[in-house]
């Protein structure tokens, strides 16, 4: 599919799967206004999409643990267009860690609020945007760390109650927006392999039931549930986990 009539928003675009998507959604045509804790990590992921002549992108700072910087960053978006029809909450710091005692207060908090208060904030002040678009969607990555009972991940607890908060914020949200149009849909990947796009090994990773999921396959969903009729809401997706 092509993408060369859409405006997204991606956070946490300067590496890892940020970086990927933004690539990608670029590559196909998109206009990406992507951000990063740090404008320099934000530049260059926009430098790697304009030197392949892709798309267009543009780069911000955007420090999900402060309100103001989050609302300077939909303010500065705001000066470039007058809609977004994807908005992709991906910042949420990761903290390591089975033992609550072994990080500071400082660190917790700092995993709350990128993940939990983050996301609503950034949602909220990107929401005017995207009700002025005919096609919006607010896409999510979460994590199985988000879903109840699980149990399987080494993070500290402070990430589990990041993403539970997410899950708990896109439930309700989804059932809220839908008389506005708007499209509310949530991913819980477990840990999966994150390729750079501009490598090789993007498309020749091994894809059988017995390897991990990767990033490519992440993107390909969110490409395809973007690509539904209006009348099509996927409100999740959730992947089994191997081994």
């Amino acid at each position: 599919m092509r993408l060369d009539d859409h405006n997204a928003v991606i956070t946490a675009a300067g590496r890892d799967f940020g970086r990927a998507l933004a690539i990608t959604l670029a590559g196909l045509g998109a206009t990406v206004f992507l951000s990063a804790r740090t404008l320099a990590a934000a530049e260059r992921t926009r430098d790697d999409i304009r030197d392949r002549g892709a798309g267009k992108a543009y780069a911000f700072a955007c420090d999900l643990t402060d309100p103001a910087s989050i609302r300077s960053f939909a303010h500065q978006v705001a000066a470039h267009t007058d809609h977004i029809d994807v908005l992709v909450n991906n910042g949420a710091r990761y903290l390591e860690g089975e033992d609550l005692l072994a990080v500071s207060d400082e660190d917790v908090a700092d995993t709350l609020a990128s993940g939990a208060t983050g996301t609503v904030l950034v949602t909220k002040n990107f929401l005017p945007l995207l009700l002025r678009s005919a096609k919006p969607d607010i896409i999510t990555m979460i994590s199985t760390a988000g879903l109840p009972g699980h149990a399987r991940s080494t993070a500290h607890a402070a990430f589990y109650g990041a993403k539970n908060a997410q899950a708990g914020f896109t439930e309700i949200l989804s059932k809220r927006l839908r008389p506005q149009g708007v499209r509310v849909i949530s991913l819980y990947p477990p840990d999966f392999d994150n390729a750079d796009p501009l490598s090789p090994g993007w498309h020749t990773a091994p894809r059988g039931p017995e390897n991990p999921l990767t990033s490519e396959s992440l993107i390909n969903c969110i490409l395809f549930a973007i690509g539904q009729p209006r009348d099509c809401f996927i409100k999740s997706f959730h992947f089994e986990e191997p081994g």
